[in-house]
């Protein structure tokens, strides 16, 4: 198991610098074109090893057939340049120019294209940042919670909506009495006149 951080990548084949394979290559170069292409296998066998196709090993062998016939073919002509005839001597220049031209022209295009492909296929994915967890919530201390919870209430009182001390508070209405309690105080002092005048009249007959 990995923590975080980028997962470990399975490590590709080391290519050589660009320094290494420039030199390389104009060694290559310089031999063929010093030996007049009779050297110019040395360049398609390194093609063939680092390519590994068939085709190149095909090329490669074609090569060799050509730098043994060429080289018998100047093993035959005679010593003296001047004995040699113009067809002889314009076909060895045409073999040479040929022989050279398609070995080095041929071995520096695919050579480049293949370390290129290979580097580009090869190099590594842009580093992303690592994804940090969540921050714990921050625990506050008790004097501060107290404060916050005091800075809380005030704020709720000032929210509530607060009495008007200009404002005349009207009392609140009196009952009215009903209309049954005053047809019994109504009927109670008929009574009671009637109870008088029974009293004063038989005080006056006696």
């Amino acid at each position: 198991m990995h923590g975080y951080g980028p997962t470990p990548q399975q490590q590709t084949t080391s290519l050589p610098s660009p320094a290494t394979l420039t030199t390389v290559r104009v060694i290559l170069v310089t031999v063929t074109v010093l030996s007049c292409g009779l050297l110019g296998w040395v360049a398609m066998l390194r093609l063939a090893i680092v390519t590994r196709r068939p085709r190149d090993w095909v090329l490669l062998v074609v090569v060799m057939v050509l730098n043994a016939a060429l080289f018998a073919f100047i093993m035959g002509t005679p010593d003296d340049p001047d004995d040699m005839s113009d067809a002889s001597v314009l076909l060895m220049l045409l073999w040479i120019v040929a022989l050279l031209a398609g070995v080095i022209t041929y071995y520096l295009y695919v050579e480049i294209r293949h370390y290129s492909s290979l580097r580009s296929l090869g190099s590594p994915p842009p580093y992303t940042a690592p994804a940090h967890p969540a921050p714990l919530p921050y625990q506050q201390h008790p004097a501060q919670q107290q404060q916050q919870h005091q800075h809380q209430h005030q704020q709720q009182q000032h929210q509530q909506p607060q009495p008007n001390p200009y404002t005349v508070q009207t009392p609140p209405p009196t009952p009215t009495p009903a209309p049954q309690r005053l047809d019994q105080v109504r009927a109670e002092l008929d009574e009671l006149s009637d109870y008088l005048r029974k009293e004063n009249r038989e005080g006056e007959g006696r």
